[in-house]
């Protein structure tokens, strides 16, 4: 029997310290995050991390927790539930970190008799800090807890047509009425070195610009490229001039060469620059959370307009958007068939 495990980064239990601080050790002490040796890693994360961004980050969760819980698992759930009545196999939801594991997840498939998982990482661009880390973790309690399964794993659906056209539909549907001068999409960073990590060729990926025009079997790996690519396939088909838009990387870590250019760099200085109507997207995420709802929404609206910006609008992310939920219906029903 078949069933899918979709699959999110996750969220504390609460906005509060005591909660946060468990769920930030799990994440940040991940070796495909902080991808340093065990005891530097360690060191790094809760020698000095941990003593003061719980209180921070429990800050900000705070600012957009909702009633129901955390908006990021809130908007997983709804989209599961919009997905299932659309397909003929179980769906089950799980995310990486916190207590909405991939083992209860799985579990939960395994009662119902399924044996053959598809994996559904809810990332449209591949990064080893996303992707990759769900793939390695569900494989690990496959082999443990659920030996009779077996695994197919969705890959990144970046340049996936339909997924394109979802993402520049909501785009357009947002933008209506907002007459803005300057549309940028925000992905979210990473390390540098996380590109020549997952380099297949070991030699392509220079970072540099030239790479990402040249083909290659990196790019299937590559999370600089994919977010190049999943731009370029929307703008195309929003029919947006070059001088109209702009690409960014947000969310850097202090201490390491982050993916450039960064977002609320770019952000301050563009009223300065003319643009004083600004709309962001943030394509690296299917659902909102603290990345798009606190640090864009919220921090990123108000340092545009302490900079001399006037108006600005968040995109919200495809979330449980019914275009959005028809399509990864049909991606589970051709696999399923």
């Amino acid at each position: 029997m078949k069933g899918v495990l979709l699959v999110n980064l996750g969220s504390p239990e609460s906005p509060t310290q005591k909660d946060v601080k468990p769920y930030l050790d799990e994440f940040l002490m991940d070796k495909y995050v902080i991808d340093v040796p065990y005891l530097l890693r360690a060191l790094l994360v809760r020698g000095i991390i941990l003593r003061k961004r719980p209180k921070e980050s429990a800050h900000a969760y705070a600012k957009i927790w909702w009633d129901e819980g955390s908006p990021l698992v809130v908007l997983s759930e709804r989209m599961q539930k919009k997905v299932q009545p659309l397909v003929n196999v179980p769906v089950a939801l799980a995310m990486r970190y916190g207590t909405m594991t991939i083992e209860k997840g799985l579990q939960e498939l395994h009662e119902k008799g399924v044996t053959e998982v598809l994996l559904f990482p809810l990332y449209p661009q591949y990064a080893m800090a996303s992707t990759l880390t769900i793939l390695v973790k569900a494989e690990e309690i496959r082999k443990k807890k659920f030996p009779q399964m077996t695994f197919t794993d969705v890959p990144a659906f970046y340049n996936k047509p339909d997924y394109i056209r979802n993402l520049a539909d909501s785009i357009q549907k947002h933008l209506s009425g907002f007459q803005y001068d300057h549309l940028l999409f925000s992905y979210h960073g990473i390390p540098e070195r996380h590109i020549r990590k997952t380099d297949v060729t070991k030699s392509h990926c220079k970072i540099d610009g030239s790479c990402c025009r040249t083909p290659s079997p990196a790019h299937d790996f590559c999370y600089r490229y994919q977010c190049y690519e999943t731009t370029k396939q929307v703008i195309k088909l929003l029919g947006l001039p070059e001088d109209k838009y702009s690409l960014t990387f947000q969310s850097r870590l202090a201490g390491d060469k982050w993916l450039e250019p960064y977002t609320d760099i770019e952000i301050d200085k563009m009223p300065a620059k003319g643009i004083k109507n600004l709309a962001v997207v943030t394509p690296a995420f299917v659902s909102d959370c603290l990345e798009t709802l606190e640090e864009i929404a919220m921090r990123a609206k108000e340092d545009f307009e302490k900079n001399g910006g006037e108006n600005f609008l968040a995109i919200p992310c495809l979330n449980d958007d019914q275009k959005w939920c028809r399509t990864v219906s049909s991606w589970i029903n051709d696999w399923a068939e």
